[in-house]
């Protein structure tokens, strides 16, 4: 059934202000009212679960600047995309750790960037300490797992070991969640309790299927139909949305939702999320832009109004002072 009002989920920390998946960053979310905070999780070479949005690290550490490892730049070719930078696995757990946090979006969040290069990168059990120390829960995203899976490092397995290793793995402030439903499958027959969620982009499918299956993969649109969402009842607790599938805008990007898909999976019994509440005009349907350019606030309450009357389960939000002031309002 929907809830009340929706969990309020630090999307990887309060990046809005710091950089992402920084201490601070989370600090700032916890102390802003989150519910929950979002880690996104990529393996070191020696199979520790960093937090990293990509297990590629040029653009979100100080790692160019650092000239024992200019030599580990390469191209890679992550999920049929090719990315040239320095990536996670050729990387131990000391010297990631080693390095500093970036702002991603610098010409967007030059506010952000003036934090650059002060807080380390942290593992998935930094993050499971501070969320536990701070009394909030933990949404946790496993990347790429198809691709680490033909590198050697078996995600389930990992993410197991460390939530088992924190006394995590039972803990019902945790969820878990991944573009990826085979992994959330193996999660499953390992006997995790917590919360499975599928992440649903606006387009494509999800890789391992696609790696598995090939033209015959199931889409992510088809995965909204009666007929996807009474498999996926079968198979995860939730789904996690983008959210212009729930603002449903037409070709003009005039806003037709919220979606009948929200409470079609809720009546399934399936909880609905949705990803990614932002106020900056870069991020906005057309329509609730403002002038002031990409990095200008719009009217995002208006946009932010029609996923409310979505009565939906969880909102990831990336400036949390705003999304736990307007979603509790």
């Amino acid at each position: 059934m929907p809830v009340e009002r929706p969990l309020i989920i630090g999307h990887r920390g309060a990046p809005g202000y710091l950089p992402e998946h920084s201490r601070s960053s989370y600090e700032r979310a916890i102390v802003a009212g989150v519910d929950a905070v979002e880690p996104d999780v990529v393996p070191t070479k020696d199979g520790v679960l960093v937090v990293r949005h990509e297990n590629e690290i040029g653009s979100t550490t100080d790692v160019s600047t650092r000239a024992q490892f200019a030599a580990r730049r390469r191209t890679g070719v992550v999920d049929g995309e090719r990315l040239e930078g320095w990536f996670t696995e050729d990387f131990t757990w000391s010297e990631v750790e080693s390095l500093r946090c970036r702002e991603r979006i610098p010409a967007l969040r030059p506010g952000s960037a003036e934090h650059d290069d002060v807080d380390p990168v942290l593992s998935l059990r930094d993050v499971l300490d501070l969320a536990r120390a701070g009394g909030v829960g933990v949404v946790l995203e496993i990347k790429h797992a198809a691709f680490f899976a033909r590198a050697g490092s078996d995600m389930a397995e990992l993410v197991e070991r460390e939530l088992r290793d924190a006394a995590w793995w039972d803990d019902p402030a945790l969820v878990i969640e991944s573009f990826e439903p085979l992994v959330l499958q193996r999660l499953r027959e390992r006997g995790i309790r917590a919360p499975l969620v599928q992440l649903i982009e606006a387009s494509g499918a999800p890789w391992d299927l696609r790696e598995r299956d090939g033209a015959r993969a199931a889409s992510y649109a088809s995965m909204l139909t009666p007929a996807g969402l009474d498999a996926l009842a079968e198979a995860v607790d939730g789904i996690s949305p983008d959210k212009r599938l729930i603002l449903a805008p037409d070709r003009l990007g005039r806003v037709r939702g919220p979606a009948p898909f929200v409470a079609d999976a809720q009546r399934r019994g399936l909880r609905v999320f949705t990803w990614t509440c932002r106020p900056e005009n870069q991020f906005l349907l057309p329509g609730f832009r403002r002038g002031g350019g990409s990095a200008a606030f719009g009217d995002y309450e208006r946009e932010w109004s029609v996923l409310r009357e979505a009565a939906l389960d969880g909102i990831f939000v990336d400036h949390p002072d705003l999304g736990v002031a307007f979603f509790r309002a």
